[in-house]
């Protein structure tokens, strides 16, 4: 099955494609813009099926099927509320509202294989959707956790926040009063919680803030070595195949 996946924001593009390879599915080919995505449908073939966020960093994905006919099933991952999706109409297989679910994605993974296979073009109302996305939804990510110490609650801002690491099964948030806090989610279930021009996950153990790091040092195997202003404990290190997002992000 040929899949593909258009998603603006790297690390939930990547998180997707992790969340499709438990299912079975590969999905190698990643896009990221309505103009990158017109430029490969018009030089290959038409996927059977597409992953498809609605709000692209240039413009919404809705424009890739006024521009051409697209003849691929289509899965919607969106942040847009249930509301906002009523408002077309198309043959989408479903649509998964982030922060995307393993068990809604095996769903609509199944929903997709079981139906009868033909290709058909997708069709939608262009009117109602540009009526109601004339202020397009703006997404909502993480400005603080709640955190429990002792008998007490206690609100951490995430600006406050150097680093989120993982260490032996529990995530933590490194704040910088050189604290640590325990978080009750995983790094995965923060990935599309966490602003991606803030945070940026080097590794399967840290995400980092971008206004935390102090230096960056050349390491071992093509690597990253970072450091921030005050986390010391141990060393955060970029994945070898992270580092050329990695620098992306940064700038």
């Amino acid at each position: 099955m040929n899949v593909i996946i258009i998603e603006d924001e790297k690390p939930s593009a990547r998180r997707l494609q992790r969340m499709l390879k438990s299912l079975d599915l590969e999905a190698e080919t990643m896009l990221h813009s309505v103009e990158e995505s017109l430029e490969w449908f018009q030089k290959n073939e038409h996927p059977d099926l597409i992953f498809l966020d609605i709000q692209l960093s240039d413009g919404l994905s809705f424009e890739i099927f006024e521009a051409m006919e697209i003849k691929s099933a289509v899965i919607f991952t969106t942040a847009y509320d249930e509301y906002a999706l009523q408002a077309f109409k198309l043959n989408s297989i479903d649509y998964l509202l982030k922060p995307i679910d393993d068990d809604d994605l095996r769903i609509a993974v199944n929903k997709f294989k079981g139906r009868t296979p033909q290709k058909q073009s997708v069709t939608l109302d262009f009117n109602d959707i540009k009526k109601l996305l004339v202020n397009p939804i703006e997404r909502e990510y993480k400005k603080r956790f709640s955190v429990k110490v002792g008998q007490h609650l206690k609100l951490i801002n995430i600006e406050d926040i150097e680093c989120i690491y993982s260490e032996n099964k529990g995530t933590y948030a490194y704040t910088n009063e050189g604290r640590n806090y325990l978080l009750d989610l995983t790094l995965d279930q923060l990935e599309d919680e966490l602003e991606p021009h803030v945070f940026f996950r080097v590794s399967r153990k840290f995400y980092v803030n971008i206004n935390a790091i102090k230096d960056i040092i050349s390491y071992t195997n093509s690597r990253l070595q970072i450091k921030l202003n005050h986390f010391n404990e141990q060393d955060i290190i970029v994945a070898r195949e992270r580092v050329k997002d990695f620098k992306d992000w940064l700038e």
